[in-house]
């Protein structure tokens, strides 16, 4: 009984997440995952759940993310996003650059001081380019142990969030003193009428609008979709059972993201309404099971150093990349808006967008970031094998 009730909480605590974020600015800015993984940590450690919550536990953290992503993906329209992302899609490869490389030198500076320290590389560069579902799709697809994914998630989190805040606060001050500033003919697709209407669209219809969808137009589509993900899961499970033990889960990952890819090239598919949403909603049920596997005696043991190697990828990288754009004559407010996207994903773009004053990257933010929703994993997941067989 107790396992029923866990399991049902960490499928509906979600709800009131959304709803608070929903309704109070401050806690949408910092996000609903955080909340989510927060709470579960809070759960997880003043000891009011018994053992026989373990097995549900490693159910839903198996099952969430490989349903999750191929719903995540399912909307991209990928050629469009291309098209759309002009200057920002140069920008947005100095994200992977310099993320890729802060992440080698945060590798060969923490390799004696942290556990699966090639694994938790790969965790950075999947979630630093393509946002919080990949640094947990990489995870699951090395392997991690469950208390190093907590450490690492809380570090992220612990570095990402005040930066965020410094981003959105001072940011294009900042960096506009290295940077020259926006000028209205880099704006996407080079037609400032066009961006402009597709941006007002594009805020319309928000990542994080759940309105009606339990309304029977919404509900019966999703449930196919959410059919569809269930396939494409069997079929990457059965893939799963036939390659070595040691790269089952990577096999699993990959082949789920490169299938959750071919179908958005289906337009009957690309076009169901809210499939980015329910997957971001699976996302936060994971959060909140992961969360409650927390131990504080080991997040305080070993955070310093969990910390410091999150914190050299993160700033290293806003560093590199600003260097980069500066060399290229790459914008402030494009350089800002290509890492929000990266590291925070699509959906905080509007918001940077809003403390930036300038509605007009928000078409280029959104393509940078969906861009990175594809490559992600694989980034993710090959930085790390690379790392261990070479490095």
């Amino acid at each position: 009984m107790i396992a029923v009730l866990f399991a049902l909480f960490c499928v509906l605590f979600p709800v009131l997440i959304l709803y608070l974020c929903h309704r109070y600015a401050w806690m949408d800015r910092i996000g609903a995952g955080l909340f989510s993984f927060a709470i579960g940590i809070l759960i997880g450690n003043i000891s009011i759940l018994p053992d026989e919550v373990k097995a549900v536990q490693k159910i839903i953290m198996s099952v969430t993310v490989p349903l999750a992503i191929p719903l995540m993906i399912f909307p991209t329209d990928l050629k469009r996003w291309v098209r759309l992302a002009g200057k920002s899609l140069l920008s947005f490869v100095f994200v992977i650059c310099s993320v890729i490389t802060a992440s080698f030198v945060a590798y060969i500076i923490y390799r004696d001081s942290v556990e699966e320290v090639w694994k938790i590389a790969g965790m950075l560069v999947g979630g630093f380019t393509g946002a919080t579902p990949n640094f947990f799709a990489v995870a699951m697809a090395l392997k991690v142990k469950e208390h190093m994914l907590v450490l690492a998630t809380t570090a992220s989190w612990l570095v990402e969030v005040p930066w965020f805040l410094f981003i959105l606060a001072y940011g294009q001050r900042f960096i506009g003193i290295f940077l020259p500033p926006f000028k209205l003919e880099d704006a996407s697709d080079g037609a400032e009428v066009n961006a402009a209407l597709q941006a007002i669209e594009i805020e319309k219809s928000s990542f994080i609008n759940y309105q009606g969808i339990f309304t029977r137009a919404k509900l019966i589509p999703l449930m196919k979709a959410l059919g569809l993900a269930v396939v494409i899961f069997a079929i990457g499970g059965g893939l799963f059972s036939i390659v070595p033990k040691e790269h089952n889960m990577a096999v699993l990952m990959l082949s789920i993201t490169t299938m959750g890819i071919a179908c958005s090239f289906i337009p009957s598919i690309r076009n169901i309404d809210m499939s980015f949403q329910l997957g971001q909603y699976i996302i936060l049920v994971f959060c909140v099971a992961v969360g409650t596997t927390a131990d504080f005696s080991k997040l305080v043991e070993s955070s310093p150093a969990i910390i410091g190697f999150a914190s050299v990828v993160l700033f290293g990288s806003w560093v590199l990349h600003i260097v980069l754009s500066a060399l290229t004559r790459i914008d402030t407010d494009t350089q800002i808006i290509t890492s929000v996207a990266g590291i925070f994903s699509p959906v905080f773009v509007p918001i940077a967008a809003a403390a930036l004053k300038n509605r007009e990257v928000i078409i280029s933010g959104l393509a940078a970031g969906i861009i990175g929703y594809a490559v992600g994993n694989y980034l993710g997941i090959s930085f790390s094998y690379i790392l261990r067989l070479y490095f």
